[in-house]
């Protein structure tokens, strides 16, 4: 049993609160370039030029990538062999949203009542998943999600008789019809199986994939490419002013489900796909 004080969590998502905001990932990065190098529409091509140049500015002068410093949306995986110790979990990612959003000049999104609309002027509470996986240690996943591609976001709950064309047909209508207002180029996040809210969890979860590595099932990696150039195809483009680069990657996760379930669902994130971890 491995004594973990409550306090480097807090210590951790602090920090990542200022990284992710601030610094793209590089498999990001690299698949913006090419997709830039790759464009034949002017317009598409200069505004990819101009998505670089904001992300070498944030990295540079240390100020956010987005004005929408998003939802802080952190994954906790806690070793089973891990003691927690010093106070609560929550109350400790709470303290590190409020202190990294704070130190970082962070935009604060958040209220207190969905109807009400009081900002909590903190950006607290963060949206918090726990998993317990083997071992002695705490990996903790910091991805701050804005709602420009949030909103853009859908679920269905097809007919299993649906299959493999119902579910590329409802994901591939659901990128078209959010058109610019994701700000494309968008990763696009899907979850296949599992329940109602299992399902959105995934495609959340397959938003923090590496871009750059695909699907380990090869079934799953030929849909993915098989989706990202039917999406890619339809001309959007970059901020939905036309070209061949509407989203950067289709990344899908899948779950066991029911025999008379097929639950899809579709999670959009920006170009500004921010997410980072640090093992504690």
């Amino acid at each position: 049993m491995r004594n973990i004080f409550v306090n480097k969590i807090t210590d951790a998502v602090a920090s990542l609160a200022r990284e992710t905001n601030y610094y793209l990932g590089e498999d990001v990065c690299k698949r913006i370039s090419q997709c830039r190098e790759a464009e034949d529409w002017p317009p598409a091509k200069d505004i990819l030029a101009k998505i670089e140049e904001n992300i070498k500015t944030a990295g540079e002068d240390g100020i956010p990538l987005c004005q929408d410093s998003g939802l802080a949306c952190v994954f906790l995986e806690i070793g089973q062999d891990v003691h927690l110790i010093g106070g609560s979990i929550e109350d400790a990612v709470n303290e590190g949203v409020r202190k990294g959003y704070a130190e970082g000049y962070l935009r604060n999104s958040v209220v207190s009542d969905p109807l009400r609309r009081s900002n909590t002027n903190d950006n607290t509470p963060a949206a918090i998943t726990y998993d317990i996986v083997p071992g002695e240690r705490v990996k903790v996943i910091f991805a701050p999600k804005g709602f420009g591609a949030e909103n853009m976001s859908r679920i269905a709950m097809l007919a299993p008789f649906e299959g493999e064309q119902g579910v590329k047909d409802f994901v591939a209508t659901t990128v078209f019809e959010a058109g610019g207002n994701p700000c494309p180029p968008v990763v696009v996040g899907v979850g296949i199986g599992g329940t109602f809210d299992k399902v959105t969890l995934l495609a959340k979860k397959a938003l923090l994939q590496p871009l750059d590595l695909p699907n380990m099932d090869p079934y799953y990696a030929e849909m993915e490419e098989e989706l990202l150039k039917r999406i890619n195809g339809a001309g959007t483009g970059p901020q939905g002013f036309g070209g061949k680069t509407t989203a950067l990657a289709v990344k899908i996760l899948t779950a066991p489900t029911h025999i008379a379930g097929l639950p899809v669902a579709v999670n959009l994130n920006c170009h500004v796909a921010r997410h980072g971890e640090i093992v504690l």
